[in-house]
């Protein structure tokens, strides 16, 4: 069994007590007995008032009855709880086709379509309204689509528009069951690709495209897909490889011209990117998402007045583009004006506006009304940013929280001890681990302006080593990880760090030692002891409030959700010190903690003992950082440009009177964190 199909089965264990009584209120709506599927449905909503599929399937009850207006009424709070569900949409075309409402109905099915481009009906719909109206390039793109649908088994179509409703794990049981009749259909390939990738079961997703497109060299989106997925994976060399033979067959492609241009700038080849994102933009137009992505490449070069330019450029071609405005607040140091501000609250109040630009704006305006001093407002604005965010989020604190604390029944000392001298001794390798917002940029800036180390990026390959060791038994009760860990031969972990050392070697510019600033690396502490012994780790640590609602006011590119919510983030900051004090009770002096609070007030003193520690000389540029100009990836880009200043510690003291519930889920972690 794949680690799809145990979390599909685990999936399957924990459905809620109403998909009894969903299933059977469907079959009554299917058999026409409306008065007895709305009852059914109306039971449900009393106790899971925002439950979707019982709000989308009354709104069909409504609307068969002929009662629009209570459809209606059903789809808009459908529509609130659930934003990008995009059959809530379609259902709201057919009513306003039954009203006669031409215009709005054409609306409707366009957003449907945005939301889930699987849904066949609509598209038709669409078709026959861009016919009335004579629009040809419509016209086209609606018959293209229609096609493709047409052109895959119904199967298909019905698991890609599962995949785009979020029903992953059915999507995943139905692709997988489609390929035991045809293991080599190319969409299924693909479409189960697409679903390991959203479960970040990311080997399993590029054996799949890897496979796929050797056995289909024509089928391009497979190789799109494929460079994504390798971009996840930090195969960079790869990808650009891809990306390039995708552009070469299809340069005026602005998707594939695109993703090449990305490519480029993985690898840090940023003028190369921005010759693409500068040819395109002049010979297609303004597209605020290129736009954007060329001022990220900026950004990261360290062209930040040009990058600033390129973010004003992309709102300006579409008003209500949030990442745009989001894209200026996280360089930290801007400040947007009045007219800006203006903008972005009526862009934010728009009723059309998609839930992502939504919480882009959120997050941005808070930002903005924070920089001004209106605390309240700001606040108002990033929590309204979070609870939007949340709803997507499947995060759960006790999973968390029962994960890590398995970890410290499992690896006391003894565990270390009887494995000693396991794993592979190559000692290059540098961890700066803990929670995001808690300086790790800034030590990994510090180490990487020292002549002997190469700096890097977040790699996700310790992450991907335990993946793949869930991977590698059959899933009964669980995942065998982390227990799989007492399994290993000393061969087996040997090969781990090795293969470890291997897969970063291309991030590495000829330093003797590298820094992988994964925060989320503290999870797998057991492992990286037991594979690399003698790598360093060191653990970022900054004051709980300042960093718990640094974290709550940032909009993560991808992961961490735990920081979408006030009790999230204080519970997992709470973990995670519980956590670390095992580590330094079974691995005594294995881990170098360093306090943010103390770089800031002693940045002489806590270079040269972070020197020390990686046994490493000291160097002058350590302490002159700000003057390295290497490429920097995270937030934080902007501040570690700069020399060490102060005005941004007790930040989070101008929200306290709001901050009661993080103070209650922190716990002793408030005071007991050092």
């Amino acid at each position: 069994m794949t680690q799809l199909e145990w979390l599909v089965t685990k999936k399957s264990q924990n459905q809620s007590a109403s998909d009894a009584q969903l299933r059977e209120a469907k079959l009554a709506l299917s058999a026409g007995q409306l008065d007895a599927a709305l009852a059914h449905f109306e039971s449900i909503l009393e106790e899971e008032p925002e439950q979707r599929e019982a709000l989308y399937y009354l709104a069909v009850c409504y609307r068969q009855q002929q009662d629009h207006d209570r459809a209606l009424e059903t789809l808009s709070t459908l529509m609130s709880a659930h934003p990008d569900y995009g059959r809530s949409y379609q259902e709201q075309g057919y009513n306003f086709v039954a009203l006669k409402d031409g215009a709005a109905a054409t609306t409707a099915f366009e957003k449907a379509v945005s939301l889930n481009p699987a849904l066949l009906e609509s598209w038709g719909a669409l078709h026959g309204r861009y016919v009335f109206l004579g629009v040809s390039q419509k016209i086209q793109m609606a018959t293209d689509q229609i096609r493709r649908l047409e052109g895959i088994p119904p199967a298909l179509r019905t698991v890609e528009s599962l995949l785009h409703e979020g029903k992953l794990f059915l999507a995943e049981k139905l692709c997988r069951q489609f390929l035991k009749e045809q293991p080599h259909h190319k969409e299924a390939m693909r479409l189960l690709a697409e679903l390991g990738t959203r479960l970040q079961i990311l080997d399993e997703a590029e054996f799949l495209l890897e496979s796929c497109v050797e056995f289909y060299p024509e089928f391009d989106r497979a190789r799109y897909d494929y460079v994504q997925v390798l971009n996840k994976r930090q195969k960079y060399d790869k990808s650009l490889s891809e990306a390039r033979l995708l552009f070469s067959s299809s340069p005026k492609n602005l998707l594939y011209a695109s993703a090449f241009a990305a490519q480029q700038e993985a690898v840090g080849n940023f003028e190369e990117a921005l010759f693409i994102y500068d040819d395109l933009l002049s010979t297609q137009g303004e597209f605020p998402n290129m736009l954007t992505s060329r001022g990220h490449a900026l950004k990261t070069s360290g062209r930040t007045d040009e990058a600033i330019t390129s973010y004003q450029r992309a709102y300006r071609a579409q008003p209500d583009y949030g990442d745009a405005y989001w894209s200026l607040a996280n360089l930290k140091t801007y400040r947007f004006t009045d007219d800006e501000l203006a903008l972005m609250t009526e862009q934010e109040a728009g009723e059309e506006i998609s839930a992502g630009n939504r919480i882009h704006l959120c997050f941005a305006l808070g930002k903005a009304l924070e920089d001004r001093g209106e605390f309240e407002h700001s606040f108002a604005y990033y929590s309204r940013g979070n609870d939007l965010k949340r709803l997507d989020s499947g995060y759960r604190s006790e999973a968390m929280e029962e994960e890590l604390s398995k970890q410290t029944e499992l690896f006391d000392r003894d565990f270390f001890l009887q494995r000693e001298g396991m794993g592979c001794d190559d000692v290059s390798p540098i961890f700066v681990l803990g929670l995001p917002r808690a300086g790790s940029t800034l030590l990994e800036q510090i180490l990487a302006s020292h002549s002997l180390v190469d700096g890097t990026m977040e790699l996700a390959n310790v992450i991907g080593t335990a993946n793949r060791l869930s991977g590698q038994r059959q899933y009964t009760a669980g995942s065998p990880y982390p227990e799989i860990l007492a399994q290993l031969s000393a061969e087996q972990a040997r090969q781990l760090g090795e293969q470890f050392i291997a897969d970063t070697q291309h991030h590495r510019a000829g330093g003797l030692y590298f820094v992988d600033k994964m925060p989320n690396n503290f999870r797998h502490i057991p492992l990286i002891q037991l594979m690399l012994p003698k790598a360093k780790i060191i653990d970022a640590r900054r004051h709980p409030m300042a960093c718990c609602f640094s974290g709550f006011k940032q909009l993560f590119a991808e992961g961490q959700e735990f920081t979408y919510g006030l009790d999230e983030v204080g519970r997992y900051y709470k973990a995670y010190v519980d956590i670390m004090a095992h580590w330094d009770a079974v691995l005594p002096g294995r881990i170098l903690r360093v306090q943010h609070e103390d770089v800031i007030e002693d940045l002489s003193g806590q270079v040269a003992r972070i020197l020390d520690y990686c046994e490493l000389p000291f160097e002058q540029a350590c302490v002159d950082f700000h003057e390295n100009e290497r490429a920097v990836r995270t937030p934080s880009s902007e501040q570690v440009r700069q020399p060490i200043y102060k005005s941004g510690m007790e930040q989070w003291q101008n929200f306290s009177e709001f901050l009661s519930p993080l103070e209650q889920a922190l716990g002793s972690a408030l005071t007991n964190y050092r």
